[in-house]
C-alpha cells in the first residue's frame, strides 16, 4: 500500500521538474537509487547476497530485461507527467491488472472465467473507443500498462531477494545513466547545479524514493497473492488521476470520462470476479 501511494503523489513530485528533459531526469533517478541502495545494502551487511547475484549469469540477464522495462516505464512516465498528461499516465495503471491476467493467460498458462474474459474484453473495447474518439492510440497508457505489468512478472519469478535485485537493476543501468550525465555535463545542459536548489533536492530525492518504492512493491509481490496486489495497484492511479485532474487542472473531456468509464467498468467485474474465486477456493471443502 505504501508503494502504491508514494506512486500515486508522484505527479506532484515530477511535475515541478517540468523543464528539464525525462531522459536527464531519469538518468538521476538511476544514479541516486543506485548510490542510496549499494548504501542500504552495505548498512545491512548483505553485500555478499549482492556479489552472489553478479555472478549468476543467468540472473543478472533476466534482472536487465527487468531494468530494461522498469527503464522505460519511468521514461514514459516522467515524459507524460511533465508534458501534461497525468491523466493518461492514470489510464495506463488502470489498464494493468488486466494486462497482467492476459500475460498469466499467455506466458503462465493460466485460465480465467467467463466473466474474466468478458472485463478484458470491456478494457480493450475501452481502449479501441479512446483511440477512436480522441484520433489517436493512448501510447503512453499502453506502454506503462505493458512495461509495469512485464516488470512485475519477471519481478515474481526471478528467485532473488527484492534488495540485491533492485541493486542489481540499478547497477546495470548505473554506466549508461554516469555517461549520459557526464555528457551533459560537458555539452552545457546538465541541471544539477545550475539551477534552483529545489531542482536539485527533487532530482537526487527521486532516487531514494524511487528505490524505496520499488523496494517495499517487490517485497510486498513475493509475499502477498498475487490477487491482493493487482486489486491494492489501483490505489496508484486513483490518486494520479486525483492529482491531474483536481491538482494539475488536466481536462477531462466527455469522450475521455466515457472511454474511462468503459474501462473502470472492466476493472470492477474483474476485481469482483477475482474475490469470489478468492472466496471459493477458501471455502472448506
Amino acid at each position: 500500500m505504501s508503494a502504491f501511494a508514494i506512486w500515486g503523489a508522484f505527479p506532484l513530485y515530477f511535475h515541478p521538474l517540468h523543464q528539464v528533459s525525462a531522459v536527464q531526469v531519469i538518468a538521476h533517478r538511476v544514479v541516486w537509487s543506485c548510490l542510496f541502495v549499494l548504501a542500504w545494502i552495505g548498512l545491512r551487511g548483505e553485500l555478499p547476497t549482492l556479489r552472489a547475484t553478479l555472478a549468476d549469469r543467468s540472473l543478472v540477464w533476466r534482472l536487465a530485461i527487468s531494468a530494461t522495462l522498469i527503464s522505460i516505464n519511468w521514461l514514459t512516465y516522467v515524459w507524460g507527467v511533465t508534458h501534461g498528461h497525468v491523466v493518461e499516465t492514470s489510464l495506463g495503471y488502470f489498464i494493468g491488472p488486466l494486462v497482467n491476467v492476459l500475460l498469466g493467460v499467455v506466458l503462465l498458462s493460466e485460465r480465467l472465467s467467463p466473466a474474466q474474459w468478458a472485463a478484458v474484453a470491456l478494457a480493450v473495447a475501452g481502449v479501441a473507443y479512446l483511440t477512436v474518439m480522441t484520433g489517436s492510440l493512448p501510447w503512453i497508457a499502453l506502454t506503462l500498462a505493458f512495461s509495469f505489468a512485464t516488470y512485475g512478472l519477471i519481478r515474481k519469478i526471478v528467485k532473488v531477494e527484492s534488495l540485491p535485485g533492485l541493486a542489481t537493476e540499478t547497477l546495470l543501468l548505473m554506466p549508461l545513466a554516469g555517461a549520459y550525465l557526464l555528457w551533459c555535463e560537458s555539452a552545457g545542459i546538465g541541471v544539477l547545479g545550475h539551477a534552483a536548489p529545489a531542482v536539485d533536492a527533487l532530482l537526487i530525492g527521486s532516487g531514494p524514493l524511487t528505490a524505496i518504492a520499488l523496494f517495499l512493491f517487490a517485497y510486498g509481490t513475493r509475499l502477498l497473492p498475487y490477487s491482493t496486489v493487482g486489486v491494492l495497484q489501483y490505489i496508484t492511479p486513483t490518486l494520479q488521476f486525483i492529482c491531474g485532474v483536481f491538482a494539475l487542472h488536466e481536462p477531462f473531456e466527455h469522450a475521455r470520462a466515457v472511454g474511462f468509464g468503459i474501462i473502470w467498468a472492466a476493472l470492477l467485474i474483474y476485481t469482483g470476479e477475482g474475490l469470489r474465486l478468492s472466496r471459493q477456493q477458501r471455502a472448506p471443502t
